[in-house]
């Protein structure tokens, strides 16, 4: 029985043995792999290494890649910030596994994100019988993080109070946690670092202060913009997915052309020929939920379909996926089929047919 979504130190590990036994360059202390071969398992290989073909898990800039490996060899931490959907997590994820080992010392920033998370807590049960101790000390992921020299993450650190950001800056500042109950001061091992994700629709939730942003450096993951990329990135995605669920039909590479298309189209407001302007929606029409909308067209297909994606599979997830927002976003999907994919040959015509049926409904 496996897991329902392996980490990637465990889904990957046989490139990343690889790549470690085939490492021969210069490693920053605490990494397991050298900043080149982590870029090579990031952004994949055309050669084996090892005999082991290296897939690429990140499609995107190479020297938005190298930055944030430089970053990571220093002592300043890294903010990826962007978009929703635009991969800020799982590069976050694909880095820690490949310098650390491990990408589960994980903090998911929220409302309820406690001073406890960033540091430390108690076994209250434990706490009350013998009083402060090792024993009853619950070190959060960073502390833990800190104590064996590997990379800690803390995903969307904007949502979370202002006081529990600025409990960051003492870490980052000092590395190191002061436990006064013990009377200890933690120091973080080498290898220690923490890389922070920030989306750029919540910044208003809770902005970071000057000081904290200046223990980081930012790095933007820009929302992909050239159709071909992001047509291999929902297709490689999506076939992941399809593998880890057991979903055993794939959707055509046309009909995969065609969702990105629409997408990119909805979010520029206009035509990739320019010629058509067209309403965008409040939704985020993130690569993410491209491949969300693909793969969930796949299981309609499969258990309630005829066993092939159509134009109508894919619809039918769209819109539930567009309507997060309410009656207006699905108003712009409307307008655009009417002023866009009506006019279109092939699965377009078969896709405005099912979305014009849906959308009076």
């Amino acid at each position: 029985m496996s897991d329902l979504r392996q980490p990637a130190e465990t889904k990957y590990e046989h490139e990343l043995a690889a790549l470690a036994a085939n490492d021969t360059a210069p490693r920053p202390p605490g990494w397991r792999l050298s900043p080149r071969a982590v870029e090579t398992y990031i952004l994949g290989s055309d050669k084996p290494v090892g005999g082991v073909a290296i897939t690429p898990k990140y499609i995107g800039d190479r020297a938005l890649v190298q930055v944030a490996l430089a970053t990571l060899a220093s002592d300043r931490a890294l903010m990826l910030v962007g978009e929703p959907g635009t991969a800020k997590s799982w590069l976050s994820e694909h880095l820690s596994a490949a310098i650390s080992g491990t990408s589960a010392l994980v903090v998911q920033g929220t409302a309820g994100t406690s001073e406890e998370h960033v540091k430390y807590g108690w076994n209250y049960a434990l706490l009350l019988a013998e009083g402060p101790s090792q024993k009853a000390l619950v070190p959060s992921p960073i502390l833990r993080a800190m104590r064996d020299g590997r990379f800690a993450r803390f995903e969307e650190i904007t949502r979370t109070s202002s006081e529990i950001q600025d409990a960051l800056i003492s870490i980052l500042s000092e590395k190191q946690i002061a436990v006064p109950e013990l009377d200890q001061v933690v120091p973080a091992q080498r290898g220690f670092n923490l890389i922070a994700t920030a989306n750029t629709r919540d910044r208003g939730v809770n902005e970071m202060s000057a000081a904290l942003k200046r223990r980081f450096n930012f790095i933007t993951v820009p929302v992909v913009d050239d159709l071909e990329q992001e047509i291999r990135i929902v297709q490689k995605r999506e076939a992941e997915l399809r593998g880890d669920y057991q979903v055993g039909v794939e959707p055509p590479a046309e009909l995969a052309k065609l969702l990105v298309t629409l997408f990119q189209e909805l979010r520029a407001g206009v035509t990739k020929d320019g010629k058509t302007k067209v309403k965008t929606p409040g939704s985020v029409l993130s690569t993410a939920e491209a491949i969300s909308v693909l793969f969930n067209s796949g299981i309609l297909a499969q258990h309630f379909g005829t066993g092939k994606v159509t134009a109508d599979d894919l619809s039918r997830s769209l819109l539930g996926a567009v309507s997060k927002e309410g009656g207006d976003d699905l108003k712009a999907v409307r307008e655009y089929c009417e002023t866009v994919a009506k006019g279109r040959a092939g699965l377009w015509k078969e896709f405005y047919a099912s979305a014009k049926k849906r959308l009076a409904t």
